[in-house]
């Protein structure tokens, strides 16, 4: 498979897994949280704070429906699942691969929301945000690797390549 693209909640470990994934499969990493961030010269959440939502999923669909990648595992933003255009291309890159987390573990992890470049609307919760993506997080994945509360990051990883 020519690539594994992770796509899952914000705190579900994407990018902390991707790294240790990508290099346990002798692949490369990319997080396309950073590829945003540096297009646009600033990190998410200033993105989100000066130019707004709306301009940050577009920002976000041009990076994930433009991605050129091989033998690389990618992590996703938790909003990716948003655009349709950007997933096709994504799925037709590789293998999708949803990190389940439980909610609960979700909001552990999860502290500082409003801060951390989390694509939501003013006046959702981050159940609002759970609840209206996990049925694009079902729909995309090719695969599912559910990650239970007290995994550890080795666990997750095992879990992943178990799953392969």
């Amino acid at each position: 498979m020519s690539n594994i693209i992770l796509i899952g909640m914000p705190g579900s470990g994407k990018s902390t897994v991707g790294v240790l994934f990508a290099k346990a499969l002798g692949y490369m990493f990319e997080d396309v949280d950073l590829l945003i961030s540096r297009r646009a010269g600033k990190p998410l959440q200033r993105i989100l704070d000066e130019d707004g939502l709306d301009a940050f999923l577009r920002l976000e669909e041009e990076v994930g429906s433009t991605l050129s990648a091989d033998h690389t595992v990618i992590a996703t933003g938790g909003s990716m699942v948003l655009s349709a255009r950007a997933m096709a291309h994504l799925k037709a890159m590789g293998m999708t691969v949803f990190i389940d987390v439980p909610f609960g573990e979700i909001c552990r992890r999860v502290t500082n929301i409003k801060t951390r470049g989390i694509a939501f609307h003013p006046n959702e919760t981050l159940a609002d945000v759970y609840r209206d993506r996990l049925p694009l997080y079902q729909k995309y994945a090719d695969l599912t690797v559910t990650v239970e509360a007290g995994d550890t990051i080795e666990d997750a990883v095992d879990k992943l390549i178990e799953q392969l």
